[in-house]
């Protein structure tokens, strides 16, 4: 397995992948989340590749790029049994070199949600996005589930860009209990790990009275409400039943549905979601 870092680099040892090459973009961190992801694509294509980039323009001035978990030598020793052909290390300067002034940007979908409290954070992601995609060129990319939002947004550049790839979103991979797999759970410590089961039990909660028949969708939004305002470790930063395509808040559950959520557990801010129908 070889690592590259250098856009020359990363030119030479594309070329020299014959056959379908997938891509798993990670931030590095690796928990069995992005492992998954790297086996689907091996089982998929003939040749796999990893990025491993903490892209800065996806965090905001008050978010914590400088305290985003880093740790190459341990992402390598994970990788390396997976049979990856190589893994793309870039840096920012490889990635935003001086005098960079270019930008991809989704519109509409980027706003509601996670766009609504991270301003500027889809703008960083779909840039960087199509910059992995450009360097690699990859047949599929590989994305989890828990990034719902994200895969939307990703979706809709490819289709918008005419990029000739295929977007693949696994399932979001959890914890014994429940708690879905983030490289931000290590901030996790004594009663703030188990506070953090209710983004799980919010959403078990309202698929539960969807499944026993209710379709309003403020029913389901103010069932997560109360049981995440029942945590005194938790604060809410919204939840939201909305359309799994457009995003947009529902007022009936009538086709497939997307619930998601994004709560404070004291320093740590964790997302999570599940596919209604």
């Amino acid at each position: 397995m070889r690592t590259v870092t250098t856009l020359p680099e990363l030119r030479t040892a594309r070329l020299s992948l014959k056959g379908t090459v997938g891509l798993v973009p990670t931030m590095g961190y690796l928990h069995e989340g992005h492992l998954s992801l790297i086996r689907q694509a091996r089982a998929e294509c003939e040749h796999v590749v990893v990025s491993i980039f903490v892209n800065p323009t996806q965090f905001g001035p008050n978010e914590d790029l400088s305290k985003y978990p880093r740790d190459l030598e341990r992402d390598l020793s994970l990788i390396e049994p997976l049979g990856v052909d190589f893994v793309w290390t870039p840096t920012a300067e490889v990635m935003y070199p001086t005098g960079y002034q270019t930008w991809v940007e989704v519109e509409a979908i980027t706003r509601p949600l996670e766009g609504s409290m991270r301003p500027g954070h889809f703008k960083g992601v779909t840039t960087v996005v199509a910059k992995l995609f450009n360097g690699v060129q990859p047949h599929k990319a590989y994305f989890g589930q828990k990034d719902a939002q994200q895969q939307t947004v990703i979706r809709q550049m490819v289709r918008d860009l005419n990029f000739t790839l295929e977007v693949v979103v696994c399932p979001t991979v959890r914890e014994a209990d429940g708690l879905a797999m983030s490289s931000r759970n290590k901030y996790l410590e004594g009663e703030n790990r188990q506070a953090a089961l209710v983004l799980f039990h919010a959403l078990s909660a309202a698929k539960d009275l969807y499944e026993k028949g209710e379709k309003s969708a403020e029913a389901l939004r103010t069932k997560m409400k109360e049981i995440i305002e029942a945590e005194p470790h938790a604060r809410m930063q919204y939840v939201s039943c909305a359309d799994f395509d457009t995003l947009e808040e529902l007022e009936q559950v009538k086709g497939k549905a997307l619930l998601s959520m994004a709560v404070l557990i004291g320093k740590t801010r964790l997302i999570d979601n599940f596919i209604l129908g």
